[in-house]
């Protein structure tokens, strides 16, 4: 795309599959606390997840800052379990946490990934605290960003505008430079609120926000993104 030269990624559910990494030991866990048969590893999964978001947005609405990516989860986690009535002792939640450090990438954005890095700056920005992105990049993704940055350092969780006007500054860049990459329509919405181009790569087929803060195109995964940045 004309005038864009770095490209920003989330992470977590657009270049690494949370469900599918998640999910198996999920039903281990549940199995192991005696959960009802009624409480499916895939419910659970979609009620934590949407309280993961809720747990981050009440961080910046109430200006207490970045309390981390993974305290975030656990917290969302035992909001969840309570819920639905799930006994757990903290040691099975400590070794079912373990589990985040193994997450599994989508094949389809490995194989995008070394085609985009022929044309453009690949950088991870992400929601994760800055060590655990780095062992990620590292050891999971196996890809080259020319830059990790953490929501961390920003003092916020995206989709906070300051976030986004951050990873610019770091990067040296113009916001009509960048353009933001992500299977999640809310950090679309922030960066193209924060002047950056945005590519939503559906891969849930879900409907975006119904907001002026639109993508510059959508795609199903990263094969398309690809095509249609001609790389």
């Amino acid at each position: 795309m004309k005038g864009v030269t770095t490209l920003t990624f989330d992470i977590f559910g657009t270049v690494l599959d949370l469900a599918g990494s998640l999910t198996p030991p999920l039903e281990e866990f549940l199995d192991e606390c005696g959960a009802s048969e009624t409480v499916q590893a895939t419910d659970v999964w979609a009620q934590w997840r949407h309280r993961q978001r809720i747990e981050q947005y009440q961080d910046n609405l109430l200006m207490l800052g970045h309390s981390g990516y993974l305290a975030v989860k656990r917290r969302a986690l035992l909001y969840t379990l309570r819920t639905l009535k799930v006994d757990f002792q903290q040691e099975q939640i400590d070794n079912f946490m373990k589990a985040y450090q193994d997450l599994k990438p989508f094949q389809d954005a490995l194989d995008g990934l070394r085609r985009l890095e022929t044309k453009y700056n690949l950088v991870m920005l992400s929601n994760g605290e800055q060590s655990y992105l780095e062992h990620l990049a590292r050891n999971r993704i196996k890809v080259n960003f020319k830059r990790i940055l953490s929501a961390e350092s920003a003092g916020n969780f995206k989709p906070h505008p300051i976030v986004y006007r951050f990873a610019a500054r770091e990067l040296g860049l113009e916001p009509q430079e960048i353009m933001m990459v992500a299977a999640h329509s809310f950090d679309i919405l922030g960066a193209r609120h924060s002047g950056y181009r945005g590519a939503y790569v559906n891969r849930y087929d879900l409907p975006y926000d119904d907001s002026e803060y639109r993508p510059d195109f959508i795609t199903k995964n990263f094969r398309e993104l690809c095509d249609v940045l001609e790389v």
